[in-house]
């Protein structure tokens, strides 16, 4: 059987940490940053782990 292809588009946008786990970048943090607190806005600097049904549905996306 041929190796599995990671999807392309996913693999730009998402990263795996060293335990196996999905990394994603959060959104609504590139403009109207005015009305938004600083706390806030350092939240969503950080990078959050993906969970859930979604989670299952990317493993299949990027294989290791």
């Amino acid at each position: 059987m041929p190796k599995m292809k990671s999807h392309r588009g996913a693999a730009k946008r998402l990263k795996r940490t060293g335990s196996g786990k999905i990394k994603r970048h959060k959104a609504f943090n590139r403009h109207i940053l005015t009305s938004k607190g600083p706390k806030r806005k350092r939240s969503l600097g950080q990078t959050a782990i993906v969970t859930g049904k979604m989670a299952r549905s990317l493993n299949i996306m990027l294989p290791r």
